[in-house]
């Protein structure tokens, strides 16, 4: 007698993926919003669904713009906390400050006038970035500005007040006084020039501090 072998096809288990990313900055997923279909919640995390307060806001157009864009305040005070525990590390500051006492040092020039746009929308040389400094300079030390990397800049210039996330001491040797960070009370994470530009070494920071609160709201559940 013969015995009839029956194969079972394996089911397949097919991961959905429930966010894409901003093509100016895959770190940052975006969500439909679960109570408002015109609307979308931008996150650091993968989450699904995000948790709103862990968010960096929401936005009714893609990319967001100021106009559709509302920042979660929450997000900026995590974000100011980070920074003021990691920005003293960060080798592209680090790099500002040594720049800064070097025996020729160097001065910043300030804005005038309107901001100026290239061609293609772009800033032509006088947007804000992170390679501009602050008083000081020539072995007496002084303040460098930690700026969002959203918009290039020549050296020697200051960002815009909306992309200079804040300032640190640096001393006549070059080095940053770490517990010196003040923010600048005027930085926007969405601006005409882009959203949110860290560097690496501090967006790393940024998305395991947001990690982090995430496990702590998750134990409060």
């Amino acid at each position: 007698m013969l015995a009839t072998r029956f194969r079972v096809a394996p089911t397949l288990r097919c991961a959905v993926r429930s966010f894409t990313t901003l093509p100016s900055n895959p770190h940052i997923k975006v969500f439909s919003h679960p109570k408002d279909p015109k609307s979308y919640i931008l996150s650091l995390l993968p989450t699904t669904p995000p948790t709103p307060t862990l968010s960096i806001g929401t936005t009714t157009a893609l990319p967001p713009t100021p106009q559709s864009f509302i920042t979660n305040p929450h997000f900026l005070s995590i974000l100011n906390s980070v920074l003021a525990q990691h920005a003293y590390s960060d080798p592209g500051l680090q790099s500002q400050a040594q720049a800064l006492a070097s025996p020729a040092g160097f001065s910043f020039l300030p804005r005038t006038g309107a901001r100026k746009v290239g061609k293609k929308g772009s800033d032509t040389g006088a947007g804000g970035a992170s390679a501009e400094g602050g008083a000081g300079g020539a072995g007496r030390g002084g303040w460098v500005h930690l700026s969002d990397e959203r918009t290039p800049v020549d050296f020697g210039r200051i960002a815009w007040p909306e992309d200079i996330f804040g300032s640190v001491e640096v001393d006549g040797q070059g080095k940053i006084i770490e517990g010196t960070f003040q923010g600048s009370g005027t930085y926007r994470v969405v601006t005409n020039q882009g959203i949110l530009g860290l560097s690496p070494y501090l967006m790393e920071k940024l998305v395991a501090r947001f990690k982090e609160e995430e496990a702590k709201e998750k134990q409060k559940a």
